[in-house]
Order: structure tokens, then C-alpha cells, then sequence
């Protein structure tokens, strides 16, 4: 006598604590490092910070070093500790998109190509953050907790 099973295909397993939680908070804190040690490095040397924005050639030097300083210090933080993720995450996108091409579209240039397709490769970990959230260690999660209680 023989037995046949149904395997429903479409069912969903459950999440594990691991996918739900650690894995989006390792992937942020990743993510967010680059623009938190980046950011340490321009206030420490705001001039010449100011001056290799004037040589790329953008408008307002001293405005564009603030903004970059904010969005990266804002940003980086927001997406540490899971606050306003999607927010956070698609700031930080762009800026990755815009520094690639302002600073780095000198194809020609072997280092410049690299740092051109890093920030892109940033972009799009920033764009998988924006589709899936934050995961269950975030802030975002915890005010979602108490918003339902």
C-alpha cells in the first residue's frame, strides 16, 4: 500500500528569529558603517574636505560639506539603529548616486571606475533596505510594537 503526501507549495515557512532579525541588523550595521566612518574623516578635516568638493567642481563647496555631513551622520545613524529605515536608506541611495557620479566618472581611471560602481553596489543594498525594512531589531519595529498595543 503506498502513501502519497501533498506538498503545498505555496505555503510560507516560517520566519526564523535569524532572517527576521539578525541578518537585517548585520546587513544595516554594514551598510551604515561606511557612511559613519566616512563622516568621522570630513569633520575631522573639514577643509580639506571643502577643498576636494571645489576640485570636483560642484556649487558651493562650503554648503555641499554640510549637507554631506548631515546626510551621512543622519543617515548613518538612522540606519544603525533602524529608525525611519526606508527614509533613511533611500536618502542614502541617492547620495550614493550622486557622489558616484560627481566624484567618481572618471572611467579612464582604474580607482575611479571602482569607487564609480561601489557607490552603485551601495545604492542598490540601500534600495534592498528600502523594499524590505529594517527587520525586527529596529526602532522602527519596536514603535510598530507599541503603536499595535
Amino acid at each position: 500500500m503506498s502513501t502519497i503526501t501533498a506538498v503545498n507549495v505555496n505555503a510560507r515557512a516560517a520566519p526564523s528569529a535569524i532572517f527576521d532579525a539578525v541578518v537585517p541588523f548585520v546587513g544595516r550595521a554594514m551598510l551604515s558603517a561606511i557612511f559613519l566612518l566616512s563622516v568621522i574623516g570630513k569633520i575631522q578635516a573639514p577643509v580639506a574636505t571643502i577643498g576636494y568638493i571645489a576640485s570636483a567642481g560642484l556649487p558651493l563647496p562650503p554648503v555641499a560639506y554640510a549637507l554631506t555631513v548631515l546626510i551621512e551622520l543622519v543617515g548613518g545613524l538612522a540606519l544603525l539603529v533602524g529608525f525611519q529605515t526606508r527614509i533613511a536608506a533611500g536618502a542614502l541611495a541617492i547620495f550614493s548616486l550622486v557622489a558616484a557620479f560627481g566624484f567618481h566618472s572618471n572611467f579612464a581611471d582604474l580607482d575611479q571606475f571602482i569607487h564609480f560602481f561601489k557607490n552603485v553596489a551601495m545604492s542598490g543594498g540601500m534600495l534592498q533596505v528600502v523594499a524590505f525594512g529594517a527587520g525586527a531589531w529596529s526602532l522602527d519595529a519596536y514603535r510598530r510594537g507599541k503603536e499595535r498595543r
